[in-house]
């Protein structure tokens, strides 16, 4: 059987001036999830959403949050953006934080924790943490920025993951996914395509979904 992928849009590749309007564009557009990326210009040197944004969000849509912590000090914030709806919170095995509390937590206040790693992180770096990850996520290019190009040897640490976390577990992959390199994500092992530029900056987000999705789909044997 052809594993379903998902596609995740985005939003800090929408118009910020209007984020209620990007996130029930991307519902219709047929999208499974919306990814929320959180940086504090520390971590990273961008700053973004806070979590009174991703609350008065909340109630755009009814699909799942993904939380995506670029933040120093993921034990602070990370049950925080739970409570305040997202479905899903990684956090970064980068920062300088022992992580198996925060990821308690991130499952206590109701959502599902997972930890990211950036390019030229090797993926056994999630394995002391196993035990509390819920899923993976794949940065295919370095945190931070939006709109950068897709590194294959990046994304090929999909397939080291699966092996630590099992055949269920989903791998969301982020950085520079569009229709030319889903297939290779997909068969690298990624399971939640996260796409922002190839989203929101297509002519029509409907087709652009819809040709992420047969491009995984076709390099998994499916149609």
């Amino acid at each position: 059987m052809t594993a379903k992928i998902q596609i995740a849009a985005s939003i800090l590749n929408a118009d910020l001036g209007a984020l209620r309007e990007a996130v029930q564009r991307a519902e219709a557009a047929g999208v499974d999830r919306i990814h929320l990326d959180i940086m504090d210009g520390r971590f990273v040197p961008n700053i973004t959403f806070g979590l009174a944004t991703v609350a008065s969000l909340r109630s755009a849509t009814t699909l799942p949050f993904d939380a995506h912590l670029m933040v120093a000090e993921p034990s602070y914030w990370a049950a925080r953006f739970a409570a305040a709806g997202c479905e899903t919170v990684a956090i970064h095995v980068e920062a300088p934080e022992a992580h198996a509390a925060t990821l308690q937590a991130i499952r206590s206040a109701g959502a599902e924790a997972g930890l990211a790693i950036d390019p030229g992180t090797p993926a056994s770096a999630l394995e002391p943490y196993v035990a509390q990850l819920d899923f993976g996520l794949v940065m295919s290019v370095k945190s931070g920025f939006g709109g950068q190009l897709y590194q294959p040897e990046a994304a090929a640490r999909c397939g080291e993951l699966r092996k630590l976390l099992g055949p269920a577990a989903p791998i969301h992959l982020d950085g520079g996914v569009k229709v030319q390199v889903a297939g290779d994500a997909a068969r690298a092992g990624a399971t939640v395509l996260i796409a922002g530029t190839a989203l929101f900056g297509a002519p029509s987000m409907e087709e652009a979904v819809r040709e992420l999705r047969a491009a995984a789909a076709a390099a998994l044997g499916g149609s």
